[in-house]
């Protein structure tokens, strides 16, 4: 199904980790790769077994990138646009895919991760890296800008100024620096990072899945509404929530004194 992904499946399905498996370019980002990764996250929205899904990288980074040659190998050579063909073509959907998944969608950063490649990992729902890994938005290093929604989520991650800063700079941020910044939610050292993400991973695949891709919706909608416009939408989707068989579950559990099964419905 994949020819440059390598997934792996915890939980009896409802954990799917999609390993970007390019280790001799740094998994840099391709036509091919970004295409696969649009497929799995698309899919995983909609399979009712999944209940959360993270991507990471294999090797020694998570992603180094734009692969440039394949960006400019558009087959016709007097076409023109190329970058905004590319950016448009490949990079906006994944975006929009990830941004409207129904489940939530988690980065485990592995190594170092840049311009493309960094904003891979930060639109994901939340992230979690190695201690020795960094994030570059070294987009301007080869005179281009921040894409991959860089010029959406960076000023509301950080601000103004320190979304300027990395972007005129591109300085390499170390993961504990992101996370100091709240540009990243959490560092754990190298060697026991694997199991202290799918401690996580595997908690967030057992609790109540509706609510969660509720919550997302709500704070997506957050950015281009009033207070007044938030509240209502807190209105609709809180009555959503509570229609779930997962809302039934877990009062029914705290009523019983007794832990809540989810089944993310």
């Amino acid at each position: 199904m994949y020819s440059q992904l390598e997934i792996e499946i915890h939980l009896e399905g409802k954990l799917q980790i999609a390993y970007l498996n390019q280790p001799e370019t740094f998994n840099s980002l391709n036509k091919i790769l970004l295409a696969e990764l649009g497929k799995f996250v698309h899919d995983g929205s909609r399979d009712e077994n999944v209940r959360c899904l993270a991507i990471s990288g294999r090797g020694k980074a998570f992603c180094s990138g734009q692969n440039l040659k394949d960006a400019m190998s558009f087959s016709d050579p007097e076409e023109e646009r190329v970058i905004q063909r590319m950016v448009i073509d490949y990079y906006n959907p994944l975006v929009k895919e990830i941004a409207n998944c129904r489940k939530p969608v988690i980065s485990l950063v592995n190594g170092p991760a840049v311009g493309a490649g960094a904003m891979l990992a930060l639109i994901c729902d939340f992230t979690l890296a190695t201690e020795s890994s960094y994030f570059s938005q070294a987009f301007v290093n080869i005179g281009l800008i921040p894409d991959t929604g860089g010029t959406y989520w960076l000023p509301k991650l950080l601000g103004r100024q320190q979304a300027n800063y990395l972007a005129f700079t591109g300085k390499k941020l170390p993961a504990k620096e992101a996370k100091n910044l709240g540009l990243i939610a959490d560092v754990f050292d190298d060697e026991n990072f694997l199991e202290n993400a799918m401690t996580i991973l595997e908690q967030i695949s057992n609790l109540p899945t509706k609510a969660i891709s509720l919550t997302k919706k709500a704070f997506n909608e957050s950015y281009d509404n009033t207070l007044t416009q938030q509240l209502d939408i807190e209105g609709i989707l809180q009555q959503e929530a509570a229609e779930s068989a997962d809302f039934m579950e877990g009062v029914s559990a705290f009523l019983e004194k007794r832990k809540p099964e989810y089944k993310g419905k």
